[in-house]
């Protein structure tokens, strides 16, 4: 408990990575020095370039280049003008896959979280591995969850809209 994940463990399948952050400690260290520690229960995957919901499947562009790097980055964007998203890399270089963080114990939706635990563009391309900032670390727990579609991506179109590749922990 409590040991920091490495990149090892970022460095796996989207889907494999997605589920097993489930129950684990987002700790994120605040500018006024105190820590906070937070509990994820609500994960997203996203599946690289034959994936049409995730952002890489049209190719590398500024926004996206930190997916096709290692895994262990985070991938930050901001939707409707207003809202934060905050997603890990996952897999090995050039083959860009993401979790998107959708909710924590103290915080459901992913706006919501990014709000809670103060994250925003500056965070984009940071490293969960060795950041003084936010990390997370091991929870000692493998909990119990569902599966159903991902949300907001109607535009992808079948399968991808309906692919069950969003990962909800039991409570």
């Amino acid at each position: 408990m409590g040991n920091r994940l490495g990149r090892e463990f970022y460095s796996r399948d989207v889907l494999e990575v997605a589920t097993q952050l489930l129950g684990q400690h987002l700790v994120r260290m605040n500018p006024d020095g105190s820590k906070s520690i937070y509990v994820i229960t609500e994960t997203e995957a996203y599946r690289g370039g034959e994936d049409l919901a995730c952002h890489a499947s049209k190719g590398i562009t500024p926004r996206t280049e930190v997916m096709f790097g290692e895994g262990g980055h985070l991938y930050i964007y901001l939707i409707y003008g207003m809202y934060w998203m905050m997603n890990v890399v996952t897999g090995n270089e050039g083959v860009p896959q993401a979790v998107l963080f959708r909710g924590l114990r103290e915080a459901s939706g992913p706006g919501r979280l990014t709000r809670l635990v103060g994250v925003n563009r500056d965070f984009c391309g940071e490293d969960l591995v060795c950041s003084d900032r936010i990390w997370i670390e091991e929870s000692g727990s493998t909990p119990g969850y569902t599966m159903g579609p991902r949300i907001g991506i109607d535009y992808s179109g079948e399968p991808w809209k309906s692919m069950p590749w969003r990962f909800l922990m039991n409570l």
